[in-house]
């Protein structure tokens, strides 16, 4: 797992255990419909532990109940963290996507690592974690 953290951010114990307490909203990038895919396991996750769960993917209507948008920019409300379950070539757009939104967090998935998008959303302040699954470092730190 990689973080990288905004010029101004204070780091003080566990920065993922802080990301995952006072988040609410997560924007699921890449969340998949089909239930044997890893986006839709850790989204459905996500959820049952109560975090509000918006699929951003331009192939789907609904996803876990929650309707879909095809861009993070059409999301109507505030998002925390923008979860990405993209290759790790395609991460920028969903970066550029979070700046434009406001989002606090860039959450790239396990496998997924993209430097020069991470400089970018760490540069623009947001925090940003690589190569890590939330599901994972959520069950860690309950």
């Amino acid at each position: 797992m990689n973080l990288h953290f905004p010029d101004n951010y204070k780091q003080s114990g566990d920065a993922v255990a802080q990301i995952l307490r006072s988040a609410k909203t997560i924007a699921v990038v890449g969340l998949s419909s089909n239930p044997m895919r890893a986006s839709n396991d850790v989204a459905a996750y996500l959820k049952s532990v109560g975090y509000r769960i918006i699929p951003v993917n331009p192939n789907e209507r609904e996803v876990l109940g929650e309707k879909a948008y095809a861009r993070l920019e059409e999301v109507p409300e505030p998002v925390d963290i923008v979860d990405v379950f993209r290759k790790s070539a395609d991460v920028p757009p969903a970066v550029d996507g979070a700046i434009a939104i406001k989002a606090k967090v860039v959450w790239m998935q396990l496998g997924i690592e993209n430097a020069e998008a991470a400089e970018k959303a760490r540069k623009a302040g947001l925090l940003v974690v690589e190569n890590a699954c939330m599901l994972v470092e959520h069950k860690r730190r309950r």
